[in-house]
Formats: structure tokens, C-alpha cells, sequence
């Protein structure tokens, strides 16, 4: 009896483990394309100056890249951005940005 539980046991851990997997492929997945439609949003609303600027941005400061990037798509998504965003209105969006993260910086 007790290597019959075993082996049920085994089983039952083997299957836990492939859902698992599957529900990290699956996620993996999802992810890769949101960042593929993400990548064709911020190809078709900046300008090639302005994407440059937000990839260098990102090596440097992934955190607020993805914050930009994340509102572009927003705005996007919503119909509020009418033509392309070029580098200089980039910089405007980045430096409004930074204003409010050093509004959140308390010191005690």
C-alpha cells in the first residue's frame, strides 16, 4: 500500500509540475507579446530620434523608460496622440516625469 501512494504521490507531482511549466510558458508568452505590440505602439508614435533617446534612456533607467512607455501605450490606446512624438516633446514628457518623482521624495 505504501508504495502505491508512492507512485500516486510521484504522479501527482509530476502533473503539479507540468501545469506549472505550462503556466510559465504561457505567461513567458503573453509577455513577449505585449512587449511585441508595445514595440509596433512606440514605432508608430515617436520618431526614430525619439526612440533612440527612450532606448538609451532604458539601459540607463529601466524604471522610468517603462513608466514613459507604459503611458505612451495609454495614450495611444485612447486616441490622444495625434501625430508623432518627436525628440524634443520626448524630452518635455521625460522632464515632467522626473518632476514628479522628486515631488514623492520625503525626508523624515
Amino acid at each position: 500500500m505504501d508504495e502505491l501512494e508512492e507512485i500516486r504521490r510521484r504522479k501527482l507531482l509530476e502533473i503539479q509540475r507540468q501545469r506549472e511549466l505550462e503556466e510559465l510558458r504561457k505567461q513567458e508568452e503573453l509577455r513577449r507579446q505585449y512587449e511585441a505590440q508595445k514595440q509596433a505602439i512606440m514605432r508608430a508614435i515617436l520618431e526614430p530620434e525619439a526612440r533612440e533617446r527612450l532606448a538609451r534612456l532604458k539601459l540607463a533607467h529601466p524604471d522610468i523608460a517603462e513608466a514613459v512607455e507604459t503611458q505612451l501605450v495609454y495614450l495611444a490606446q485612447a486616441g490622444r496622440i495625434q501625430s508623432k512624438i518627436s525628440d524634443e516633446m520626448l524630452v518635455e514628457i521625460l522632464k515632467r516625469v522626473q518632476k514628479k518623482r522628486e515631488t514623492k521624495i520625503v525626508r523624515k
